[in-house]
């Protein structure tokens, strides 16, 4: 009688259960919600990127007047593609620090260490646009010189890019920056005001020759997608804390009690 006794399940032991279910109940909803909204950012990451897919190969729109400009919103315009037309500023460029990634095996581009190199554009209809005119590697820098004269440009607006808490200062008095801000960088060139964007421009030719402006498809295949695996790393760990739970459960339920 007291063999079968002590294979029955220990009820004194259910409250000590209590204490680890309410932490798995409110672990599992912390790990599923952030799951869910991993699959729903992933959702939202996959529908800007199929825009920019669409945008880098429709035609391109006219640049936004100059009179509208303080109306807009830098950020619902990023990456569109425009025309612009107008004259460089006479003046000298200013380097924004970078490092561009590698291509694919076979791709043509600069990539390394290096800047991209702004210079002021008067556009037809009045204004200013900073334009990025691409990346040049940082031992051909000097090589660069301003560009002059009248021009139409292919390229991509694009909003002022953040300062992040590590971002090195800028040194304007030099015409070194670390970040795209267009007011600080119009500020290093005597320019005045400027658009509240930037224009970036597309790339021309092989991508091989300085300063070689953007190529989209570069541009839309750096932007990481990464929420699936979060998602499903946020959702397994829930499986596995679940799994811990009945383990545990199980061993306080059926364990026998010391002998006297």
């Amino acid at each position: 009688m007291t063999h079968e006794t002590n294979r029955l399940p220990d009820a004194s032991r259910a409250p000590r259960l209590l204490l680890p279910a309410l932490f798995t109940l409110v672990s599992l909803a912390v790990l599923c919600t952030l799951g869910t909204w991993q699959i729903l950012r992933m959702q939202e990451k996959h529908a800007f990127i199929n825009r920019l897919e669409a945008q880098a190969v429709a035609p391109p729109a006219a640049m936004p007047a100059a009179s509208g400009w303080a109306g807009l919103d830098p950020a619902a315009l990023d990456l569109s593609r425009v025309v612009a037309k107008g004259r460089y500023v006479d003046g000298p460029v200013a380097g924004v620090r970078t490092t561009v990634a590698g291509g694919p095996p076979g791709s043509r581009q600069l990539s390394g260490f290096g800047r991209w190199v702004f210079q002021g554009f008067a556009l037809d209809d009045g204004g200013t646009v900073l334009v990025n005119r691409g990346f040049v590697p940082e031992e051909r820098y000097g090589e660069i010189r301003p560009a002059a004269g009248e021009a139409t440009i292919v390229g991509f607006l694009r909003a002022p890019e953040a300062r992040g808490s590590f971002t090195p200062a800028d040194l304007p008095e030099r015409r070194e920056f670390y970040t795209r801000d267009p007011a600080g960088i119009a500020a290093s060139l005597g320019l005045g005001a400027v658009a509240p964007f930037y224009l970036e421009a597309e790339r021309q030719g092989d991508g091989l020759t300085p300063p070689a402006g953007v190529d989209p498809r570069e541009l839309i295949a750096r932007i990481p997608d990464n929420h699936l695996q979060y998602a499903l790393t946020w959702y397994g760990l829930a499986l596995t804390l679940i799994g811990v739970f009945v383990a545990y459960a199980l061993q306080a339920r059926w364990r026998r009690p010391a002998a006297p």
